[in-house]
Parts: structure tokens; sequence; C-alpha cells
């Protein structure tokens, strides 16, 4: 950070056995971030994913429960997500700009660029279908990053004003949605009274009445879709290896369908704003401390404030609308910003110093949250706990599997240049086998420090 005394060694740099330069405030920011999302897949790993998206109860509602799933929404939900996806924004600034540097022809970037995010959606589909995870989302940042890239010479106020824009459609869309169902509550009785009364109905009111009955029944009809799949989702994930791999299969194919494309937009919008916020050197923390203490604020004062108010309207379990079909995308973003506030503030400080170690082994830790979590705790390939566990019992285990990996990553870097999944990637895309660790002489000096 500059200004107010703020350390400029918050921001040192380092280089990668590709030549790839690292920001230590963006690794710390992107540590925080993959040991974070662990708090968002743990209860799809352990548990339904429909049931996650629906009645969380299914997960386990007793008040321990109630206290862990209320912190999880307000502080956490998608924020990790959200983080990531500021940063591979700032990552694209990063790396077009290296390839602009140094290639030739007016193609290079996007054919280099391209050729990355190739490799890492190939990585993301293996993920998904060889490691079994649903969640992957590698292989969508691959195709959003693509498209980010197309913006990224733009000035960061329209950067800015296409990400919010973006976002701004799941205001507008959930707006609607809340507008016309509280419409629809208010005359349905009104209609009903009337036709009872053998009362004549208007050709506006008859349609009126007959769109309102047959969105009851998709709604009824959804709910049972959605009950059936929690059924066989809880088959699935108790049942035989066998099934459970099937069933990873099926969940996969499901979510590569039209709601992938939801999740490119979602992960583009934000990361066209993480590419504005790092070339106005927001993200990288550049700026004055007084700065990141009122971002802190009001991104957990509003976002905070309008994510509590949905959870509380969540709790009810009535189905009404609420305030978060209008707000949620918008707060989620609130919310990460309050939360890079909060870490740049922290920056220099002891606290955050091992996230560093965590960020640049991002991919590696990633996939071991898989491993670990998903394949030895919840899957019948290894201790088989699926759905044994609350919403309080998966934070803790969170808690305790991150700290585990906080711990090794900062452990490994002391023998070793790059994580194992990083290296795998960057050899691909460089075609070639990239240093794996550190020079003799580079450890014996480290030992003697």
């Amino acid at each position: 950070m500059t200004g107010d005394g703020a350390p400029d060694a918050a921001i040192a740099a380092a280089v990668e056995p590709d030549g790839a330069p690292r920001i230590a405030v963006l690794d710390m920011l992107r540590g925080v971030a993959i040991l974070g999302i662990l708090f968002m897949n743990i209860n799809d790993m352990g548990g339904s994913i429909t049931a996650s998206g629906g009645d969380v109860r299914h997960l386990g509602w007793t008040p321990a429960d109630q206290i862990a799933w209320l912190l999880r929404e307000v502080l956490a939900d998608g924020t990790a997500r959200c983080l990531l996806e500021m940063l591979f924004g700032a990552g694209m600034l990063i790396l077009t700009d290296r390839i602009a540097r140094g290639a030739e022809g007016r193609w290079a970037v996007l054919r280099r660029y391209g050729w990355r995010n190739l490799v890492l959606w190939v990585f993301g589909i293996a993920h998904m279908f060889v490691l079994m995870w649903p969640g992957d989302i590698l292989h969508t940042y691959a195709v959003a990053a693509m498209v980010a890239c197309c913006f990224r010479a733009l000035r960061p106020r329209w950067l800015l004003t296409i990400g919010l824009v973006m976002t701004a459609l799941n205001l507008f869309g959930g707006g609607i949605g809340i507008l016309y169902t509280q419409a629809s509550n208010a005359k349905r009785p009104v209609l009903e009274r009337k036709l009872a009364a053998h009362q004549t109905l208007t050709k506006a009111e008859t349609k009126m009445l007959a769109d309102i009955r047959k969105a009851d029944a998709n709604r009824a009809k959804m709910k049972a879709e959605q009950q059936r799949k929690i059924t066989d989702e809880d088959a699935y994930g108790r049942g035989s290896r066998a099934q459970w791999v099937r069933g990873q299969w099926r969940m996969n194919l499901e979510r590569l369908g039209p709601m992938e494309l939801g999740a490119i937009w979602e992960a583009a919008s934000v990361m066209l704003i993480g590419a504005a916020l790092f070339k106005l050197g927001i993200l990288q923390g550049r700026r004055t401390r007084r700065f990141y203490l009122a971002l802190t604020a009001v991104g957990w004062g509003v976002g905070g404030g309008l994510r509590l108010a949905t959870a509380l309207a969540v709790m009810r379990f009535d189905g009404q609308p609420h305030i978060g079909w209008a707000t949620y995308e918008g707060a989620r973003i609130l919310m990460t910003i309050g939360h890079l506030g909060a870490i740049n503030l922290l920056a220099g400080t002891m606290l955050m110093r091992p996230f560093v170690a965590a960020g640049r082994t991002a991919l590696t830790l990633y996939v071991c949250q898989t491993m670990l979590v998903s394949w030895l705790i919840f899957s019948p390939f290894g201790f088989g706990l699926y759905g044994q566990m609350g919403w309080a019992g998966m934070m803790a285990l969170s808690i305790a599997v991150d700290v585990v990996l906080l711990i090794v990553a900062n452990v490994y870097l002391r023998y070793f240049r790059i994580a194992p999944v990083e290296w795998a990637w960057r050899s691909i895309v460089e075609r070639r086998r990239l240093p794996f660790r550190h020079r003799a002489s580079a450890v014996a000096t480290a030992a003697l420090a």
C-alpha cells in the first residue's frame, strides 16, 4: 500500500519458474479465497447439492447448525468465489500485458492466453469427470477469462461499467420476480372471491387467474422435482462406490447444461470489475489506509446488512419473495469488497503472511480439498461420512482442513518452487518441463537464514 505510511513490502514481487511475476498482496488474497471456498463446497461434498440451494434444513438444523449456516450466509457465501473472479480479472491483465510485450503479431495475445485457458479448461473438466467434483470452477473461469480478455484494453471506468451492467441483470430480474409475485398474491384472493360469488370475471382477470394457477402448479412441480433430486443424491452419496460415481457424473452433466451459461456470465462480469480494480490500484493495495477502512466499512455495512436480511427471510421457509431475489449478486460483491479492504489493511501483519504461500499453491490446494474432503471423508471410497454432519460440523471440518493445508503450503514452498498442479499446468502451457525444486544453494541459504 502507499500513503499513510503503509508498507510497500506488502506488494513485493516474486517470479515463477516460467517467468510469470507474483505480487504478494494478490497471492495473499488468492490464498484467503482458495481456503475460503471450502466453506462453500463442503456442504455439496458432504450432503445433497440440491438441498444446499433449496431446503437447507435437510443438511441439519440444530441450534448450532442454524448459527453456523447464518454466519456462512452472511460472511462467506459466494465471497471466496467472487474474490477469485476478481483475481482472475487482475491476472488476465498481468499475463496479457506480459504476452503483448514479448510477442509478435496482433493475434499473439489471444492465441497464447487462449492456449493457457484451454489447458486450464481441460484441467477443470478432469477435475469434474476424473476426480468427480461437480462444483469445479476452473473450466468456467477458463471460458469467462476469454470473454473478459476481449475488454482488456478498456479504461477502468468502462470495465467497471460493463461489469456492473452485467451484474445488474440479477437486480432487474429479481426485482421483477418480487413485484410480480407480490401482485399475484394480492390479486388472487380478490379474483377467487369474485369467482366464488358467481361474478363474471373480465377477460384480463380470467387470464390473470389462469396464469396464477399455472405458476402455482409449476412451483409445486418444481418442489416435487427438487425433493426427488435430493432423494436421488442422498442415495448416491450413501450408496456403493459405483452408485456414487454414477451420481457424480450425472450431476456433472447437469452442471454443463444451461446453468453453465449463467456461471460464465457471473464470472466474466466480476472479472471485469476485478480488472478495473487492478487498474485503479485498489486490488493490489496501492491506496491509503483510510481508503481501505472506508471500503471495508461500506462493503461489510451495506453488503452484510443485505445478506443478513436475505438469510433471515430464507429462514422463514415460507416460499415468499424476499429481498435476496434482487440483491444477491450486488450484496455478494459488496461483501467481497469489504473482505478485500480488510485483507489489504492487514497485509503487512504476521497474521496474513502465511496466506501468501496458500495463494502461490492455490490450484493444488483446490484439488487437495476435493481429494481430502470429497473423496477421503465423505465418499464411499473413504470414510463414507456423507450425510453424517450438519452445518456446524461441516464448518468446523472446513476450518480444520484449511489449517492443515495452510501449514503444508508454507512448509512445501521452503523446498519447492512451484506446487504440483501449477507445475503440470504451466509446463504444458510453456511446452517445456519447468524447474520444480529450489536450487540446492538457495535451499542452503534459506536454511541458514
